[in-house]
């Protein structure tokens, strides 16, 4: 993925490198974590570091290869159903495999964007008419709510790392994670 911030050419150039770098910022918020921290829930909800990634691959399956592209689900190279399963990461799944996972869907999601001109719709049933500009719009939207998201985690487990001790000095929480 470019990381290159483009401020100056064609409306699509600049929506698909904003796309690209709220790609790449949820990436960066998982890596250098454990196994175990990346999944380790902060919230109540199912949202855990490596959870953030797993469903934004899925969002990346159900918005261009489910609607752009037609597939059927069982034609997908996911999971690509719109319901909380798009959080769930499988026991025997490492963080580099979801982060391949993500990076794969966005392969293909970009491949399948490129068949269509921003001025493009198609009428889904549950969203009404889309054009590609809008779906590349709320993919950069989808990524950096989610980058917000495991900004906030990373803090929270980073900080766990080093805790502060009376004089302002830090020590780390846990052995095997640097300080």
């Amino acid at each position: 993925m470019s990381t290159t911030r483009i401020t100056n050419g064609s409306e699509r150039t600049i929506i698909e490198d904003m796309l690209d770098r709220n790609r790449e910022a949820l990436i960066s918020t998982v890596r250098g974590l454990s196994e175990v921290d990346a999944r380790r829930r902060l919230v109540a909800s199912l949202t855990t570091p490596i959870s953030l990634l797993k469903h934004a691959a899925a969002a990346e399956r159900i918005w261009f290869q489910r609607f752009w592209a037609g597939l059927d689900e069982s034609a997908c190279d996911g999971y690509s159903k719109r319901d909380e399963g798009t959080f769930s990461v499988d026991d025997d799944e490492t963080l580099a495999d979801v982060i391949a996972e993500f990076e794969r869907a966005s392969r293909r999601s970009r491949e399948i964007a490129a068949r269509f001109d921003l001025d493009d719709t198609l009428d889904i049933p549950s969203e009404g008419t889309i054009s590609m500009r809008w779906t590349l719009l709320a993919m950069v939207e989808e990524f950096a709510r989610h980058a917000g998201h495991g900004d906030i985690l990373r803090e929270q487990l980073d900080r766990a790392v080093q805790q502060p001790v009376p004089g302002g000095t830090a020590r780390p929480a846990a052995a095997g994670r640097p300080a």
